[in-house]
C-alpha cells in the first residue's frame, strides 16, 4: 500500500522507515499506526530487507500519541487500553520480534511512544540535541508502548520509577549515560553514522543477527540452564550456517566475508 503519514525507502538491503508528521513533530496519528503496522509486516517478510533504520523527518523523532487527532477518541467513555490493543501494541511487537536489526536515529525529542519506538529498537543512535521523556504521567496515564517493561531493564528500577512518576525531560547524553540508547552524536552527523551503522548490520551475518535479538528476548524469562540450552540449540543451528563457513574462510584468508543470510 503507499504511505502518507511514513515514508519507506529501500537500498540494498537497508530500509528506511522516516515517520513523516514533521509539522508535529511526528505524532502519531491514528493513520500514521496503521501505516507502521502494515509496514513492519511486510518489511518482516521482504527476504530483500537486511536491517531496518527509524528515524523522523524535520526537527523531530516523534512527539508521542497525538492527542488533537480527529480520529482519536475523545469521549468520556473511550477506551485506552482497547487503543493500544488494535494500534500500538501490535507495532512494538511486531518490531520485537522482527528478525532483522532495528537502528533507531533519534533526531530530536522522542516522547511518550516516541520514546517506546527508540527504546524497542536494537541499537539507537540519538543526535546530541535529542531530548527523551516519559509524559504519561503529565496527563494521568502511565508509560505504555512496553516502556513499563524497557526502563527497569536497561536503567534499573530507580530511574525506572522516576522517569516514569516525575516525567522529567532528559538529554541525549543523560540517555546514554543510563544506558537507555547506544550512542550520542553531534547533530550534523547523525543520519550519516546511524546509516553506516545500519548499513554494516545489513551486510553483516544476518541469520546471526537474527538469532542474537531472539536468544536476547527470550533471557529476561530464562534462567541460567534455560539459556544454556538455547544458545547450545542456535550456536548447533549458525555453526551450519553458510555464513559461519564464509566468516571462518574470510577470517584465514585475511579478506572481508560476504555474508548471505544463510
Amino acid at each position: 500500500m503507499g504511505y502518507d503519514a511514513i515514508i519507506v525507502a529501500h537500498d540494498q538491503g537497508l530500509a528506511t522507515l522516516t515517520l513523516n508528521a514533521p509539522g508535529k513533530l511526528n505524532a502519531v496519528s491514528r493513520k500514521m499506526i496503521a501505516e507502521l503496522k502494515d509496514c513492519w509486516e511486510g518489511l518482516a517478510k521482504e527476504s530483500s530487507v537486511r536491517a531496518v533504520l527509524l528515524t523522523g523527518a524535520g526537527r523531530g523523532f516523534c512527539a508521542g500519541a497525538d492527542l488533537s487527532d480527529p480520529d482519536r477518541d475523545n469521549s468520556a467513555a473511550a477506551d485506552s487500553g482497547a487503543a493500544l490493543e488494535k494500534f500500538f501494541n501490535p507495532v512494538i511487537r511486531l518490531m520485537r520480534a522482527i528478525p532483522k536489526p532495528i537502528v533507531a536515529a533519534v533526531n530530536g525529542p522522542a516522547a511518550g511512544v516516541g520514546m517506546s519506538f527508540a527504546l524497542a529498537s536494537d541499537v539507537a543512535i540519538a543526535a546530541k540535541s535529542a531530548t527523551f521523556l516519559q509524559a504519561f504521567a503529565r496527563i494521568g496515564l502511565l508509560p505504555d508502548g512496553g516502556s513499563t517493561w524497557f526502563l527497569p531493564r536497561l536503567a534499573g528500577q530507580q530511574r525506572a520509577r522516576a522517569l516514569a512518576m516525575l516525567a522529567p525531560q532528559i538529554t541525549a547524553q543523560q540517555a546514554k549515560d543510563w544506558g537507555l540508547i547506544w550512542d550520542v552524536v553531534e547533530d550534523a552527523a547523525l543520519l550519516e553514522t546511524a546509516t553506516e551503522l545500519a548499513r554494516r548490520l545489513a551486510d553483516g551475518p544476518t541469520l546471526a543477527l537474527a538469532r542474537i535479538k531472539g536468544a536476547l528476548a527470550k533471557s529476561s524469562g530464562n534462567d541460567l540452564a534455560a539459556q544454556l540450552d538455547l544458545e547450545r540449540d542456535l550456536q548447533r543451528e549458525l555453526g551450519r550456517s553458510d555464513d559461519f563457513t564464509e566468516g571462518v574462510a574470510a577470517f584465514l584468508a585475511r579478506r572481508k566475508p560476504v555474508f548471505k543470510g544463510q
